[in-house]
């Protein structure tokens, strides 16, 4: 099964090593599924624990290490499609790594831009929590 995570919900599962994005992670580390990233994104997660409000509250370690993490372990998507669906435009590289990297899923919390497309090019775009229950994997 290969999955797009959104940016927000890797983020997220900084924060709190109990939260389901954590658990997301988890099962990503234990191999229960492919990880699917782009250099976009891991130019975007760089950018974004840079900001001083997250790095008030995330150890640049931590951060390094996902971003390292996802970089040698994830299967890396290239040549992406130009995809313009998403009503914000910054998400539109989420949606083409999906479609390049024929996902089976993205993982989102984006309420307003994402999640109500439902699906994409075959790709079902889903909640964390959805995607757990879906697989079993829901602790």
């Amino acid at each position: 099964m290969r999955i797009v995570i959104d940016t927000n919900v890797l983020l997220s599962a900084l924060f709190s090593r109990t939260s389901l994005p954590a658990h997301l992670v988890v099962l990503w580390r234990e191999g229960r599924f492919d990880l699917l990233t782009s250099a976009d994104q891991l130019d975007e997660l760089m950018r974004v624990t840079r900001y001083p409000r997250i790095r008030e509250r995330l150890a640049p370690a931590l951060a390094g290490r996902l971003i390292n993490e996802l970089r040698d372990l994830a299967g890396m998507v290239t040549n992406l499609p130009v995809v313009d669906l998403s009503p914000d435009p910054y998400d539109n590289y989420l949606l083409a790594t999906a479609l390049a990297g024929s996902a089976d899923f993205l993982v989102t919390g984006d309420k307003r831009d994402l999640l109500p497309l439902r699906l994409f090019e075959g790709t079902r775009i889903v909640t964390i929590r959805e995607f757990l229950t879906m697989t079993g994997q829901l602790p």
